[in-house]
């Protein structure tokens, strides 16, 4: 029996998840469909821009993501402290960038309005901002205003009506940088998978291309979280970005058939510390998706999580403990 989404994300146990969500009985969302030969390849920037936007909205950050022909993958990090952070105007401000509100809040950000709110207006308002708050930096809204935004858009275009994804998207639970850093490169190294790009910056509509294109010019894309080693404290990402593209440009190429794969320093100096034997990184980067359940890292990472949820089964620990060990 499928487990509750509630149960599937605990903030407590960690801030990143993998999200994936798939067309409807597969059709194609984007790309060229070689059935009717209809092109659908524009709605690709429309699910980057959306999600990309929306990180603008809620405090929430997109790490990796791809764009591919019936799906999309997303690995997302919840900035919970962000979200505590803001003041009850800026929720509302945040809140009404996506949705009208009600005439209270919009009266809230009018100052001479809001000088002369009763006290139970004030209230009302405040327990709003609570609500607001909490939305603003959860998964399933965000995945909810992602989909929803591309399947009106995408219903609209084909002059149709109905279900345009798979029932609600799938969430990973992401529990110590290795389960991380590898769901990351697997994401990112997916349209190589798919031989619809031959290297990482000819990968259109993923998060690889940006932070290659960025990197090109010493900087870092402004709308996915950075990387830098030296700020792990303030919830960056734990490497450095050299080490992560080269990490993705051996990968790749050891994908590929044509090409001998080859271990640069960097590389190897970044697998040593996640302590990942290569042929199980091999593994993980081409079906992490399907190597875990809604639980994904070490065997002591899932094991510690299961028993603070009370739960005696460990689903996963088998290839936790195989690939990750």
């Amino acid at each position: 029996m499928p487990k509750a989404r509630k149960q599937q994300i605990s903030l407590d146990d960690t801030r990143y998840y993998h999200c994936v969500s798939r067309c409807v009985r597969r059709a194609f969302l984007c790309g060229q469909d070689p059935y009717t030969g209809k092109c659908y390849e524009h709605r690709r920037e429309w699910v980057q821009e959306r999600l990309l936007s929306l990180t603008q909205v809620f405090a929430i950050e997109v790490i990796a993501f791809a764009v591919m022909s019936n799906h999309t993958h997303a690995v997302l990090y919840v900035n919970v402290d962000k979200a505590h952070s803001w003041s009850e105007l800026e929720v509302i401000e945040h809140w009404h960038m996506l949705f009208t509100g009600n005439a209270m809040t919009r009266r809230f950000l009018i100052e001479e309005e809001r000088d002369e709110m009763e006290s139970w207006e004030l209230h009302r308002v405040e327990q709003l901002v609570t609500l607001y708050r909490q939305r603003l930096a959860d998964i399933s809204w965000f995945m909810r205003t992602l989909n929803e935004f591309i399947a009106r858009k995408a219903n609209k275009e084909d002059n149709c009506s109905g279900r345009f994804w798979e029932g609600r998207f799938k969430s990973q639970a992401l529990l110590d940088e290795q389960a991380l850093l590898s769901c990351m490169a697997y994401v990112d190294l997916n349209p190589i998978r798919a031989k619809m790009a031959s290297t990482p910056e000819q990968s259109d509509h993923t998060s690889i291309q940006l932070r290659i294109r960025a990197a090109l010019a010493g900087k870092q894309p402004a709308r996915l979280k950075a990387f830098d080693v030296e700020d792990i404290e303030n919830c960056t990402l734990p490497c450095h970005l050299n080490d992560y593209l080269e990490l993705v440009e051996f990968t790749g190429r050891a994908l590929r058939e044509d090409k001998a794969g080859h271990i640069t320093k960097g590389t190897a100096n970044l697998l040593a510390r996640l302590e990942i034997e290569l042929d199980n990184w091999m593994e993980l980067t081409q079906g992490f998706e399907y190597q875990f359940h809604h639980l994904a890292g070490r065997e002591h990472s899932i094991r510690q999580c299961r028993q603070a949820d009370g739960l005696k089964r460990i689903r996963g620990s088998t290839n936790a403990k195989r690939l990750l060990a």
